[in-house]
């Protein structure tokens, strides 16, 4: 919600139960927003972790779509992404970054794999294709992870000089050998689609932001 809203929503909530505490304005938010301190809490589940992640896109309400509005000019439209991991059992967030839309999502994980404790155990890590990078299978491999992700169309076989590449060799011999269909049913890939239904429940919270500083928009994104 604006801020606005939110002092609003807040004011309503506290004399429903009958506490007679000062809400911070509006502007106190916004300045306070930009230093909020974000921590995702998780319950976790037994076992290892099966790490599922995914991105997507938010807009942001700037300038340019007001002035489109108000005078029917041409839009400027802005774009962030936001990249999460979830537990796979729970489907707790385990793991988020917010970036501005010209940054890929393969370069974000081992970002978000330094987000798990180093003493929680990944058993898997499930990604689309456009994972399917040096950088990424090192990082999976790093953590004793194994992962699950298809390779790209056309894709070759790595020189076997790490772990990661040499586990994604095996991803890609697999594959071809039983084809990705069968690959992806006999791996679990088919199991992403619950990090796609939980950025769905994200967007349900809205699909745009109305922040302009990017602070604010990272602090705002996270505290959904």
């Amino acid at each position: 919600m604006a801020l606005r809203q939110t002092t609003g929503f807040v004011e309503s909530l506290l004399r429903l139960i009958g506490l007679d505490w000062d809400v911070p304005d509006f502007s106190t938010l916004s300045r306070r927003q930009k230093a909020l301190k974000v921590n995702i809490p998780f319950r976790g589940s037994d076992g290892p972790l099966h790490l599922l992640v995914d991105s997507t896109g938010i807009k942001v309400e700037g300038e340019g779509e007001w002035n489109a509005r108000k005078h029917g000019g041409s839009k400027r439209r802005v774009w962030r992404k936001i990249h999460i991991g979830i537990d796979e059992k729970t489907l707790e967030i385990r793991a988020a970054e917010f970036t501005t839309s010209n940054v890929g999502d393969a370069p974000l994980l081992p970002e978000m794999l330094d987000q798990i404790p180093p003493e929680q155990e990944i058993a898997t890590v499930t990604a689309d294709g456009a994972f399917d990078t040096r950088k990424c299978h090192k990082a999976i491999a790093a953590r004793g992870a194994a992962a699950i992700i298809p390779p790209r169309k056309n894709a070759k076989d790595w020189k076997p000089d790490t772990p990661g590449a040499i586990a994604r060799n095996e991803i890609l011999r697999t594959s071809k050998r039983v084809g990705r269909i069968i690959w992806r049913r006999w791996s679990g890939y088919h199991r992403r689609s619950r990090v796609e239904t939980k950025m769905h429940c994200v967007k349900l919270l809205g699909q745009r932001l109305s922040a302009r500083d990017f602070d604010r928009q990272v602090q705002s994104s996270k505290s959904a």
